[in-house]
């Protein structure tokens, strides 16, 4: 059995992550290419109903998500990972278990992420008015606030979603999985 890929589209909430890959999957299924969306918003309503997003919460909730996406590939699902990640050994625990592993980075000016989240409607399950929560001392958990954000070092992929429509940030993303011939010759002709 083929092996599938995945591709982790990381950044700060509200950088774009959620819509970035909900087009590469638009892009994906216009070429008969078969992927799962993984998010880590999802995953961790269904394991934490109230989650409170401690270091020890994250551990797990990233262990699942990276487990999951490591069974799906080995049985031959592509994945594109839809989470923050705050961490680097989040995202190089994946790198470590899936052979064909994309890091994308989703680079964004923290002012414009805390703008989109504010006006974020509830949608992608992404929790809503988390850098208010922030600010108001509420939380304390916020990446790029309260809680550390590691840029990935050597990523694949890092794209100033600040720059480019999420369309353009999903073709790019398109065009590095044919860079490296993840996605055969017949599907990388055209988008």
């Amino acid at each position: 059995m083929r092996e599938g890929w995945c591709v982790w589209v990381t950044g700060l909430p509200g950088s774009g992550k959620s819509t970035v890959s909900r087009y590469l999957l638009k892009i994906l299924k216009k070429k008969n290419v078969h992927a799962q969306i993984l998010s880590s918003d999802i995953l961790r309503k269904v394991m934490t109903p109230n989650p409170k997003y401690t270091v020890e919460e994250r551990e797990i909730v990233y262990g699942t998500l990276v487990f999951i996406a490591a069974l799906l590939v080995k049985n031959g699902v592509n994945v594109i990972i839809d989470a923050t990640g705050n961490f680097r050994r989040y995202r190089e625990n994946a790198r470590k278990r899936i052979k064909k592993f994309v890091e994308v980075y989703l680079s964004c000016p923290l002012e414009v992420c805390m703008k989109r989240e504010a006006e974020r409607k509830v949608r992608f399950h992404a929790p809503k008015g988390v850098y208010r929560k922030a600010f108001n001392g509420e939380s304390s958990t916020v990446p790029g606030l309260g809680a550390p954000y590691e840029e990935p070092l050597n990523p694949e992929l890092s794209i100033d979603s600040s720059e480019m429509s999420p369309e353009r940030c999903a073709a790019a993303i398109f065009d590095k999985l044919c860079e490296l011939k993840y996605l055969s010759s017949e599907v990388c002709k055209y988008i």
